[in-house]
């Protein structure tokens, strides 16, 4: 393919489903990414499909997106590991009980169907669950997946209808280019990147950068965790950046496993772990569901998510570079979003009126200075 009409630039979850519905709508579609598809930021995702409401904005996104999940999902492959678990917020005081009353209201205007958890009745949901908590707000729309398998598959749809992937990193960019590491530019109609935190380095003054996450897989064994568990602070750690912080973040996995999350800190993009964190995010983890501390772990690692100042990812037009598109900064969001942010960048591209609003997202908003967030 010497001129695609878009090239893609980065086959994670985001740049998969951006093909995908580029393809579907007859465009000659081109991606290019230097390392194993879906092995970047998407490879070391939770797989969480959760709908959040830090803004009106977050939340019609999220609604969206979850849609598109639902009509999506029966045709997923096994290996997606697709769990229609839902969301158990846990309110670790009243003040945090009230806080899910809150969000009950806020997720009704939106069509988000919740349920709000006394004490009992969150004993009851979650047995493992330490006594003393106040409740929890019940997603049950929300979902699990393992995002590698989904790229997959949303690659090879879109191969099957015309596209190509390359594995080339790209060097540079340019209006309706891009060059590679080996020096070979390629020409298309359009560029989208959706590079994850390496985007901030192909598009000068992009707002993103990388924030550090570990987690933590255990051994095998019966499922005995029904939902996908968070803890309602989960949300003030996750959209605000500065100092290293941990929240609890558990899920069941269809393998028998509990994944277990989550910390946050801004070190670039350094590699290995930082062990006094990853000890700290356990710990919390263990105070609230105390079974957990007498299971093994079998694997720890770090990923980098493209954080943005605001907390709201960057989708659409980059003015400063002609017939050049953003679709990044969703951080710990992208899994979820990237069926609504390729749906925005399709509208956008076609010049057809997008899904939800989309001015909150315009990647030259105005917002603080990465340095002052």
């Amino acid at each position: 393919m010497t001129h695609p009409d878009v090239l893609v630039i980065g086959a994670g979850m985001v740049g998969a489903w951006t093909a995908l519905g580029l393809a579907e709508r007859g465009l000659r579609v081109l991606v290019v990414d230097g390392g194993v598809p879906g092995g970047g930021s998407t490879g070391a995702a939770m797989g969480h499909l959760v709908v959040m409401d830090d803004s009106p904005a977050q939340l019609a996104l999220c609604a969206h997106a979850m849609m598109r999940w639902r009509t999506a999902a029966p045709e997923l492959p096994p290996s997606a590991e697709y769990d229609p678990a839902g969301t158990l917020w846990l309110a670790c005081s009243d003040d945090e009980l009230a806080e899910a009353h809150r969000k009950q209201e806020v997720y009704a205007v939106a069509g988000v169907s919740t349920e709000v958890l006394d004490a009992v009745a969150l004993g009851q949901a979650e047995p493992l669950v330490a006594p003393g908590l106040a409740g929890g707000l019940r997603v049950p729309g929300d979902a699990i997946c393992y995002p590698p398998a989904i790229v997959r598959t949303l690659l090879e749809r879109a191969i099957a209808l015309g596209a190509i992937v390359i594995n080339q990193a790209v060097r540079a960019i340019r209006p309706g280019g891009a060059q590679l590491t080996d020096g070979t530019w390629l020409e298309a109609g359009v560029v989208v990147v959706a590079a994850g935190p390496q985007s901030g380095m192909l598009v000068p003054d992009l707002p993103v950068i990388p924030r550090r996450g570990h987690l933590v897989i255990t051994e095998r064994a019966p499922r005995r965790i029904h939902h996908q568990l968070v803890e309602l602070g989960y949300l003030h750690s996750a959209h605000t950046l500065g100092g290293a912080s941990v929240a609890f973040n558990v899920q069941p996995r269809v393998t028998g496993q509990l994944l277990v999350g989550s910390s946050r800190e801004l070190v670039g993009f350094a590699p290995g772990l930082n062990r006094e964190l990853l000890a700290m995010m356990l710990a919390r983890a263990s105070a609230i569901v105390p079974a957990l501390a007498g299971m093994r772990v079998i694997r720890s690692w770090t990923g980098f998510r493209p954080a943005t100042p605001d907390a709201l990812p960057l989708i659409g037009a980059w003015p400063a570079l002609e017939r050049t598109w953003i679709a990044t900064g969703h951080e710990g969001l992208g899994i979820t979003l990237a069926p609504a942010t390729a749906d925005l960048i399709v509208a956008g591209i076609l010049g057809e009126p997008p899904p939800v609003p989309s001015a909150a997202f315009a990647p030259d908003r105005p917002m603080p200075t990465l340095a002052a967030a």
